[in-house]
């Protein structure tokens, strides 16, 4: 398998710039984009760039899915709605995970101190 030179396999997890992701043994997409900032709409053509050039393997699926969202901040938790972070990550994968983001049955976002600054975001297909 061949991957574009920008793009690099580690451990699984393709990455490109901030954004990284992977498939997982059951089957998830984990994503991982480093960095915040207070701009939800950051987020959405920053992953949907991702997902159309450097992770291209997945195709949209149906059925409900369940979705975890986890912003991990450094020092004072930052001025941003979750409800508007959930909806720009779910609307970047949206075409890509799963057809569209009303097959989301479950939908946990939470923010919490890390290590790191970031987004962290678990997708799968509910049995």
């Amino acid at each position: 398998m061949q991957w574009r030179s920008r793009c690099q396999r580690m451990d699984n997890w393709i990455k490109s710039g901030k954004v990284r992701a992977r498939i997982t043994d059951e089957g998830a997409l984990e994503v991982r984009c480093f960095g915040l900032t207070t701009q939800a709409k950051y987020y959405k053509p920053l992953l949907r760039e991702f997902f159309r050039k450097d992770f291209t393997r997945l195709r949209p699926g149906h059925g409900d899915y369940a979705v975890h969202i986890v912003m991990e901040y450094t020092g004072d938790p930052p001025w941003m709605d979750l409800d508007n972070l959930a909806k720009a990550l779910l609307d970047s994968v949206s075409g890509n995970a799963f057809a569209d983001d009303h097959q989301v049955a479950r939908l946990l976002v939470e923010r919490r101190v890390g290590d790191r600054e970031g987004i962290y975001m678990r997708v799968e297909a509910m049995d």
